[in-house]
């Protein structure tokens, strides 16, 4: 008897291609639709209805049971709130690292372990590798789509039964796939940014549930230059949306350097980006997937998905870890997430609490 494997199914091409790799490698292939977010965009459609069309064309294809189950309620209490809190407290958070650990390998594992599943797979471009009784996530083949970002705060012992069936794949080949073989996705473009949001204005969603204080934009010698709508809809680095041209940037666009929530003060300068620069960083919540930390040692790590792995000393302390760039790192951001690496696999991660500069 084959064994059974739930597919987690969200409408696009990726794991589309998943359920039909496992199909193609004998197993008895269940797709499964998370609804993680039930309210409508502003043009009241949502995106969740024609996501799951697309499972259902494509499950009809491969000739697959499918379902769908809500999660939405999991979803606003373990990811939303936690969203919301991150925003009010001036920092920047990234919810699709929380739904991976919390609805995707927590309820939706549960779920799909409950219909008699031996495995659960997803579309992620990763890998995984079990030696010596632990898990390791390994980095995709296609660099340029690897998720293991994404997935650093998923506990080890929610992989132990997963599957990436993509995780030798170029995304090039995923695509070229699903148009062989006939699946409504095949050009179904990439979802971007955060799933609830989609479309949207990001200001405009957000204003919905936080409230806006308005307030002064100052240069770093003080000066005031403009006035801000919200510390919560900037981040470090950012130039667009600031409103400030004219205003004595000739030797380069403004950016945002500081948020002072005590004051309500966004910093900004201009040409010379050495207000953003940062020598190391304190971490907490750390999760470690098949790796044992010793006290101090050097590996790599990304403070962005879009980055490249850069050399750093990690020190475990008390609260976490301090984390030591080996160059300077620019725009390093409280709330987003330390993602720490070998040559081949994901080691784990932990948030950004504190951002440390001009280290002698």
């Amino acid at each position: 008897m084959a064994e059974k494997v739930v597919v987690g199914m969200s409408g696009g091409v990726d794991s589309s291609v998943a359920a039909l790799l496992l199909k193609q490698q004998g197993f008895d292939v269940v797709g499964l639709f998370m609804l993680n977010w039930e309210e409508s965009d502003e043009n009241g459609a949502c995106g969740a209805e024609g996501d799951f069309e697309d499972v259902r064309r494509v499950c009809d294809a491969l000739g697959m049971p499918y379902y769908s189950v809500n999660f939405a309620k999991q979803y606003r209490e373990s990811v939303f709130s936690h969203f919301l809190s991150e925003y009010e407290n001036g920092r920047t958070p990234n919810p699709d690292v929380l739904c991976n650990r919390e609805i995707k390998f927590g309820p939706f594992r549960d779920y799909a372990l409950s219909l008699g599943a031996d495995y659960i797979a997803t579309g992620h471009f990763c890998g995984i590798e079990h030696s010596g009784g632990r898990v390791r996530l390994l980095k995709a083949a296609d660099e340029t789509k690897d998720q293991t970002y994404f997935l650093n705060q998923v506990r080890e012992s929610q992989l132990a039964e997963t599957l990436f069936p993509l995780s030798d794949m170029k995304k090039t080949e995923v695509r070229r796939l699903a148009e062989e073989n006939g699946l409504s996705t095949a050009k179904k473009k990439d979802s971007t940014g955060i799933c609830f949001i989609g479309e949207r204005n990001f200001r405009k969603f957000l204003s919905q549930y936080l409230p806006a204080k308005k307030g002064e934009i100052r240069s770093l010698e003080g000066e005031v230059v403009g006035e801000h709508i919200g510390l919560m809809y900037y981040t470090l680095g950012q130039r667009k949306g600031l409103e400030l041209g004219g205003k004595k940037g000739e030797d380069g666009r403004w950016f945002v350097v500081e948020k002072d929530l005590d004051s309500n003060v966004l910093y900004v300068s201009h040409g010379d980006e050495e207000p953003l620069m940062s020598d190391a960083c304190e971490v907490s919540g750390l999760n470690w997937i098949g790796f044992e930390p010793e006290k101090s040692f050097e590996c790599t790590a990304k403070f962005r998905y879009r980055q490249g792995e850069q050399p750093v000393r990690v020190t475990l302390t008390d609260a976490g870890a301090r984390v030591d760039f080996k160059t300077r790192q620019r725009a390093v951001t409280e709330g987003q997430y330390a993602v720490f690496y070998d040559e081949t696999a994901c080691l784990g991660g932990g948030v950004i609490d504190k951002v440390i500069k001009n280290v002698k």
